[in-house]
């Protein structure tokens, strides 16, 4: 197969796989129906996710430059395939978690190394165009996966079915295209399973606190409209259509892409703090939007806190590059991923926890007010920093 053919299926593939992770966010209500568990149990399904992608990155973090792109990217497909056929037969809250866990592990695997693969079957001069596909990619499947499965539910028979189904139909056909791709790497020796634990070289840590502050609370943000936006719709402003729930969730990944590609490089080294104040801004949206029930307020607040989000995750993880010494780089991103994702998953928890003792609403604005003071505390780390 040529480059440049494979390039474009890798990019498929990458956008597939995301696909999937969140391919059931319209249908937790659902679940919720027919199993009978609380928001609590939601937000702990949903937080299973970020074990399988922890333990991947932590596990599995440098396997694609022993192995080889196509030898790893094969296994996060195979993940990614037993996900659906678990949610496909899911009737208890073991399978749901289980099959959270394999979408995990899935994008743990593949997200690093479709990046790696893209930038290695590009041209020479192309590394940039890589980059943003693999943004558009990776973005892009986050978001189309709930609009995906909540307009199938909606739509069409067997909601808790027909999208697992038509995932798989597509993951078919995309690994057929990795197994024939060439391998763009060689193998460096043999798999060896090593833990790959946090570290921070001295000389970075200023500037990493600075981004992971503003990164955490970003993607605090992202965990949750992804597992508790549809419980908001359907509790409090009384719309249970898992369409729209699905779209309210697009709507913060496709922000968040376009802040990443639109807004980072012309806002230059006021990204960070540009992506903070959008994210408190983000906030105030959402707590105006959950005290007056609006709908219309909500999608402002998914529009301007995944910009804030797109904005403050690409901008700090540039920072940590720069600041980080070459050979270490891999390293501290991988820390830095560590702490995005146990932002996605602890407040999330948290909120499901505090929804069931003080109601949805109050934990949605308790929520909102913790994230906008923890972006206020970056905005300030970064100001100040910027001036020392």
């Amino acid at each position: 197969m040529p480059r440049g053919a494979a390039f474009w299926l890798v990019a498929l593939a990458f956008t597939v796989t995301m696909l999937g992770t969140t391919l059931p966010t319209p249908l937790y209500v659902l679940y919720q129906h027919r199993l009978g568990f609380s928001t609590l149990m939601s937000t702990v399904i949903f937080a299973a996710y970020a074990v399988g992608v922890v333990t991947a990155l932590v596990l599995f973090g440098r396997i694609s430059d022993v192995l080889g792109r196509r030898r790893t990217l094969l296994p996060g497909l195979a993940c990614a395939v037993m996900s659906s056929l678990v949610f496909l037969g899911a009737d208890n809250l073991p399978l749901l978690i289980a099959g959270r866990v394999l979408s995990g592990l899935s994008a743990g695997i593949f997200t690093g190394t479709a990046t790696a693969a893209l930038l290695d079957l590009a041209d020479e001069d192309a590394g940039e165009r890589a980059t943003l596909v693999g943004t558009v990619a990776n973005m892009g499947g986050l978001g189309a996966g709930p609009l995906l499965s909540g307009l199938l539910a909606q739509l069409a028979p067997e909601p808790l079915r027909l999208p697992y189904e038509v995932h798989l139909g597509m993951l078919a056909l995309v690994t057929v295209g990795v197994w024939l791709m060439p391998e763009p790497v060689e193998s460096t020796g043999r798999l060896r399973l090593r833990v790959t634990r946090p570290k921070v070289p001295e000389q970075v840590r200023a500037v990493f606190l600075r981004a992971s502050i503003a990164g955490f609370a970003s993607f605090a943000v992202l965990g949750l409209f992804t597992a508790v936006a549809p419980s908001f719709l359907g509790r409090l402003l009384h719309l249970s259509d898992p369409a729209l729930s699905g779209a309210v969730v697009c709507t913060v990944f496709a922000a968040s892409a376009i802040g990443q590609i639109t807004l980072v490089r012309p806002l230059g080294r006021a990204a960070l703090s540009v992506g903070c104040a959008l994210l408190i801004a983000g906030m105030a949206v959402l707590i105006a939007g959950l005290t007056a029930e609006s709908l219309l307020l909500l999608l402002g607040a998914a529009v301007t806190a995944g910009l804030g989000q797109g904005v403050s995750f690409r901008a700090g993880l540039a920072a940590i590059n720069a600041a980080a010494p070459a050979g270490q780089r891999a390293e501290v991103s991988s820390t830095y991923f560590l702490v995005l994702y146990v932002a996605i998953s602890v407040p999330v928890v948290g909120v499901g926890v505090a929804a069931d003792v003080v109601g949805l609403r109050a934990a949605g604005i308790g929520f909102g007010v913790a994230v906008a003071l923890l972006a206020v505390g970056a905005l300030v780390a970064v100001r100040r920093g910027r001036h020392g």
